[in-house]
């Protein structure tokens, strides 16, 4: 595990350096989360994640790159520092000039 926290540490910092980083963190275990459904005339609160799945966000990057090339070779650069499967996702707004890596 230290390895793995140095390796991302240093590509977080490799993308400030090449000027790709917009916004990086890590998130609280699933069992922190709360959903809320107020989706009808009531507001429904439920302690825990909103999927029940093996595979879990634990942290992100939002990274500017010029196209999805350079996303995926970021992704992929970033993959071999937590040591684990990257997904590559754009925003939605148009102009948006960030994407995100979600580990």
């Amino acid at each position: 595990m230290p390895q793995a926290t140095a390796d991302v540490g240093a590509f977080t910092e490799r993308l400030r350096r090449d000027g790709h980083f917009v916004f990086a963190d890590g998130l609280e275990p699933v069992t922190t989360a709360t959903t809320v459904d107020g989706q009808g005339e009531r507001t429904f609160l439920t302690d825990g994640p909103y999927l029940v799945t093996e595979e879990q966000l634990d942290s992100f990057w939002v990274v500017e790159a010029a196209d999805l090339d350079v996303a995926l070779v970021l992704a992929a650069e970033g993959s071999r520092a937590c040591g684990g499967a990257i997904e590559v996702r754009p925003f939605r707004t148009e102009g948006s000039e960030g994407t995100l890596l979600q580990p």
